[in-house]
């Protein structure tokens, strides 16, 4: 089997990686699921029990994964593989690296959504957007949707085609900052609408009366979603990473950036949805109702909808394509390092999969719509396989593979090399071994019991 170790890509350096990173973490799931969980599970106290999981649970999965992708170079399944030649091993980096394969076909199908929404934007169509029946007739008619996400898929699949350096870095290093700024922007113009101000208090002050048990659950559900932990992304990210980078101040920018983001965009869509529903959170619906539906309508009655809109599906828009970039590239690294085929020929055989899934979500809604497996269609079908059983699996895995396999002394001196510091190693040490397995677990199976509708999250 051939390899590429010898002359594996790297980031340039330390903002490379935060960057990539950081789009990798910022993503929809941050846009349109955040501030949906901080409504539904206490507003200002789930922000608080996400920022305290961020800096344990999240924390140690990042150094953990990013560990293990320095000390051996190699994508998820190679990686594990070069601790152990156990079957089990094997199987955990295998899920980790299936799992951006199956999450990025339906992701583009979102956004390629975004694209269609900004394009009709940009064109002045904000009032047909606010229609009631208008996502549903775009999403069911099939050819439409279709081309929007062929557009995005061809967008992601040219920028991973350049590399390292000159697609996902350069690409990271250009959209992170605006993103920041765009966020920024249509946040205070959210927190100035009339009324918005009850929304910000609901989200930014804890009271603990909206305590909940599914508080620490939903968190800990989003912290997946939000850190890109266990998508194979950051041993893929980490395999680039050279060895005089700190991975625990890396760790503690990523942090910094994915929290902050994850903040603005609760003030972006928790205070004026507040504002345009009259203080109502059920408003504050879940996944695509939220950001093709309500938004839309919250836009045109607040005023400026064109300008406002456009500025935020081309957020969405970045948010969107930086995450998707880190999903195909942690895939095509895992081809390129299994198989020995070249990045041309493991981007297009990757595109060729992703176009085939990918029209299965986007159609599913439309021509194949009768078509259902455990009662989903392909696109919820796909997310549920992925985020609510694969993943809290993955991570499950990767905190065996660090305790048991590959030992904690082992990491310690990854994370020291060069000048780099293990502040909180203590916190490592005990979350890897105890709290991470427990909390995947716990995830995993207050995932599925909600799938079968046995609980309600």
């Amino acid at each position: 089997m051939k390899k590429h170790n010898d002359k594996r890509s790297s980031f340039s350096g330390k903002l490379g990686f935060v960057l990539s990173a950081a789009g990798a973490s910022v993503g929809l799931g941050n846009i349109w699921r955040f501030p949906y969980l901080a409504a539904k599970y206490g507003g200002g106290i789930f922000l608080l029990v996400y920022i305290i999981l961020a800096l344990t649970f999240g924390y140690t999965m990042i150094v953990a994964e990013t560990s293990i992708g320095r000390m051996t170079k190699k994508s998820p399944v190679g990686a594990f593989k070069s601790f152990s030649n156990s079957k089990f091993v094997s199987l955990g980096g295998w899920i980790n690296a299936i799992i951006p394969i199956l999450i990025v076909p339906y992701y583009s199908v979102i956004g390629g959504w975004v694209i269609k929404y900004l394009a009709e934007y940009i064109i002045g169509d904000s009032k047909l957007l606010a229609g009631d029946d208008y996502f549903t007739g775009f999403i069911s008619g099939g050819f439409s949707a279709e081309v929007c996400f062929i557009i995005f898929t061809f967008i992601t699949l040219a920028i991973i085609y350049a590399g390292v350096r000159n697609g996902i870095e350069r690409v990271s290093k250009f959209m992170m900052p605006i993103l920041v700024v765009l966020s920024f922007i249509i946040m205070i113009y959210s927190v100035t609408r009339p009324g918005a101000l009850a929304g910000v208090k609901y989200f930014l002050v804890p009271n603990v009366k909206n305590f909940s048990w599914m508080t620490v659950v939903a968190a800990m559900g989003q912290m997946f979603y939000s850190l890109s932990i266990a998508m194979g992304i950051l041993i893929t990210f980490g395999s680039y990473m050279k060895k005089d980078i700190s991975i625990e101040e890396s760790t503690r920018n990523v942090e910094i950036f994915d929290t902050a983001i994850a903040i603005m965009a609760g003030l972006m869509i928790i205070p004026a949805v507040f504002a345009f529903s009259g203080g109502d959170p059920e408003a504050l619906k879940a996944g695509p109702s939220l950001m093709f539906i309500t938004i839309p309508k919250m836009f045109e009655s607040m005023g400026l909808s064109m300008v406002v809109g456009i500025l935020f599906f081309t957020l969405v828009l970045f948010a969107a394509l930086t995450s998707s970039i880190a999903l195909t590239e942690s895939a095509v690294s895992t081809f390129e390092d299994q198989f020995g085929w070249n990045r041309k020929k493991s981007t297009i055989i990757l595109g060729g999969i992703m176009l085939v899934l990918g029209s299965l979500s986007s159609l599913g809604y439309g021509p194949l719509g009768c078509v259902k497996i455990i009662g989903m269609q392909f696109l919820d079908f796909f997310d549920f396989l992925t985020n609510s059983v694969m993943m809290p699996i993955a991570a499950f895995a990767t905190c065996l593979l660090v305790s048991k396999v590959i030992g904690l002394r082992k990491i310690e001196e990854e994370v020291l090399h060069g000048e780099g510091t293990f502040r909180r190693k203590k916190i490592f040490n005990f979350m890897i071994k105890y709290l991470c397995p427990l909390f995947a677990a716990i995830i995993l199976l207050s995932s599925i019991a909600n799938a079968f509708g046995w609980i309600t999250i």
